[in-house]
């Protein structure tokens, strides 16, 4: 009897229900919230600190090196770093309070890693937030660890046209217009301020400037987080969005500040993947490419399908500043001929000038100047 017991007991029950712990991705996602100051950053970050959802999300406040030298050898010789502790919050939440580039940050948070699953880090009011997901997109030593998932910008839907149009000295970029351009999500906040005209006008001008952002419209930053978080904007997962986006782009209108602004173009035909990295470090790193009036083109984001000749699936190409990446995607081009499509936002663009540039220097089989 006690052998039959035990052979009972040896074996692997099979309808006794699992229910498994939650265990954090092995990646996790990092999302940058930049705005002006009273746009309505802290309460985008208060509503998801205090609201109760699933995620456990830790929050950077980030005050990126602004302030004092003093106060910066202050804070670091009172707590020998230059973070503060965490705090752990009600609903899972970890907050922390850092004057530092992230970096420390982060590698501090990742000791914590299993506390959560996801990261906020919100840049100050004059950050350039392309500066800031610079050093989390390719940095080869945090990325066993996060991803960049996105950039978000919050802007006042009262005084948010008035910052996108306000002239700057000559050779000066327009702070809150680069930080549309480089959002992959905007929200217009405080929209009770505003009326329907109003209102209309300003997300005119934010999609002259970005006509890759997606718009959300909100009154005290209340929004829904899965309308904020995993947005996938820097993996190959964003491929199969970008195309419905192009067509988007292609009914947007130029608006008055004309420094920045989106133009797209497609070219059927296959790319030499060497002579597409020439031409793409010609135009992040050299600024080699100018208008018709001569000024230098400037790209501050940069997205695209390219088809490469011998490879049956489509490639993504995502530029943000002076980085960019190619990536393969599990897409198959289903379309014949192949048609590369390509976005680019910065300043003083010129679509025919770009295209032309692209076809002279990239494109296989044709004639190049």
């Amino acid at each position: 009897m006690d052998d039959l017991v035990m052979e009972e007991e040896d074996d692997c029950p099979e309808l006794v229900p699992i229910d498994p712990q939650p265990r954090p991705p092995e990646q996790i996602p990092v999302t940058i919230i930049s705005g002006y100051l009273g746009a309505g950053k802290t309460t985008l970050l208060n509503y998801i600190l205090t609201e109760q959802h699933s995620k456990r999300i830790a929050v950077i406040l980030n005050e990126f090196g602004e302030g004092s030298a003093l106060e910066k050898s202050l804070a670091v010789s009172q707590a020998g770093e230059l973070y503060e502790e965490w705090l752990e919050l009600r609903n899972g939440c970890l907050c922390c309070s850092v004057k530092d580039n992230g970096f420390k940050a982060i590698e501090n948070l990742m000791e914590k890693k299993g506390k959560f699953d996801y990261i906020l880090l919100e840049t100050t009011g004059l950050a350039d937030p392309g500066a800031v997901a610079s050093m989390f997109w390719v940095d080869a030593e945090l990325g066993s660890d996060i991803y960049l998932d996105g950039i978000v910008t919050v802007i006042d839907a009262k005084y948010g046209l008035q910052q996108l149009t306000e002239e700057k000295a000559d050779g000066l970029v327009n702070e809150a217009a680069r930080q549309i351009a480089l959002a992959d999500l905007t929200i217009i906040n405080k929209t009770d301020l505003v009326n329907d005209e109003e209102l209309a006008h300003l997300r005119t001008t934010i999609r002259s400037i970005n006509g890759l952002v997606k718009i959300l419209e909100t009154q005290k930053s209340r929004v829904d987080l899965s309308e904020v978080l995993d947005l996938h904007s820097f993996d190959s997962k964003d491929h199969a969005k970008l195309a419905e986006k192009l067509q988007l782009v292609k009914s947007t209108k130029p608006h008055l500040d004309k420094t920045i602004l989106t133009v797209t173009f497609e070219v059927v035909g296959d790319v030499s993947e060497d002579d597409l990295n020439t031409f793409v470090q010609n135009l992040l790193w050299e600024k080699m490419f100018n208008n018709k009036e001569g000024q230098p083109m400037t790209v501050i984001r940069l997205k695209g399908i390219v088809s490469f000749a011998g490879k049956a699936h489509q490639v993504m190409l995502q530029g943000v500043h002076e980085l960019y990446e190619l990536d393969e995607t599990p897409q198959l081009w289903g379309e014949d001929p192949r048609i590369n499509r390509l976005v680019f936002i910065g300043r003083n663009l010129d679509k025919d000038v770009l295209q032309q540039q692209f076809i002279s220097a990239v494109m296989k089989g044709r004639d190049r100047d």
